[in-house]
């Protein structure tokens, strides 16, 4: 019997008139449109117990069922894709992830990836992971830019995971956040899970959760907007993004936890800048700081102007 993963949504009405192609493609990152409109014209998307069209466009109340078909799990392809490596030897690379792209293949996404472009890069890569995320020790959201460690080999994956386990690897991100945050510095200490009635999103919730600790810096104001460091010290899924919502001042862009009216960036304005790791074969600390990527600097010089 063939098991699918269900997911389920009562549509409000900042989504009114969306057509469900688009919604669904917004829930999934990691899903592309074409697929999802494969998946509508197979039957697995319902509204209201009926099945429907990709051009379908919702009504506020809509009952939104979709059951994701099993996978098959396919060899993946190294791509000729531009790399921005920061460093590599013969265990580690660090690569400054641009934003858009997916970090590992995943359904819809089999192509296009940081693990298409690494496999094409150098052929060897720790097979822990298994074939669609070899290298692979942590990850960074599809939107989110900036640094990553990816190990070579099985010796370099155990030393990395289990920094990352032990809370020793040094990560800093820059976030562009609404509103202004009053206080100079301050430390988000609430557990994260699933939320119970959107399955792709995360929550602060004390169900079926984990520990997850945020300090957050404010570097600068603007009017209506913060820009602040964060430093994890723990690593879930969509960590920042959550605990800033969490705290009344979600990530400018954010396409699930933020507000549809945001500075005009696609995807969150969140950049991984500081990446520091102790060397997995010599124990030697190494640290590694990138530039905000463009788009980003482009909104925060806006701000500025709009300050002066």
């Amino acid at each position: 019997m063939e098991q699918f993963e269900k997911y389920e949504w009562i549509v409000d009405a900042e989504d009114q008139g969306t057509r469900i192609d688009k919604f669904l493609a917004e829930q999934f990152e990691e899903w592309s449109r074409t697929l999802i409109q494969q998946w509508i014209k197979e039957g697995y998307v319902k509204v209201g117990g009926n099945k429907i069209k990709a051009n379908y466009k919702l009504m506020e109340n809509d009952e939104v069922i979709l059951k994701v078909p099993p996978q098959k799990e396919l060899s993946i392809e190294a791509e000729p894709i531009s790399l921005d490596v920061v460093f590599e030897d013969e265990d580690v690379i660090v690569v400054n992830k641009p934003r858009g792209m997916v970090v590992h293949p995943a359904p819809g996404h089999y192509s296009g990836t940081l693990v298409n472009a690494l496999l094409y890069h150098c052929k060897d890569l720790s097979g822990i992971n298994g074939v669609l995320r070899p290298g692979i020790v942590h990850r960074i959201d599809k939107d989110t830019s900036g640094l990553l460690m990816v190990a070579k080999n099985d010796l370099a994956h155990d030393s990395l995971a289990k920094q990352l386990k032990d809370h020793t690897v040094n990560r800093k991100y820059v976030a562009l956040v609404h509103g202004n945050i009053p206080h100079d510095k301050g430390t988000i200490d609430a557990p994260i899970g699933r939320d119970p009635i959107d399955r792709k999103k995360m929550k602060v919730t004390d169900k079926n959760s984990k520990e997850a600790i945020t300090h957050f810096v404010v570097k600068e104001r603007f009017k209506d907007y913060t820009l602040i460091e964060c430093k994890l010290e723990t690593g879930r899924t969509h960590q920042i993004r959550v605990h800033m919502q969490y705290i009344g001042h979600p990530l400018a862009g954010d396409p699930m936890y933020g507000p549809k009216k945001t500075l005009k960036i696609e995807g969150q304005a969140l950049h991984a800048k500081i990446l520091g790791f102790y060397h997995p074969r010599t124990g030697v600390y190494l640290e590694f700081d990138s530039d905000i990527p463009e788009d980003m600097m482009k909104l925060i010089n806006e701000l500025r102007m709009r300050k002066e």
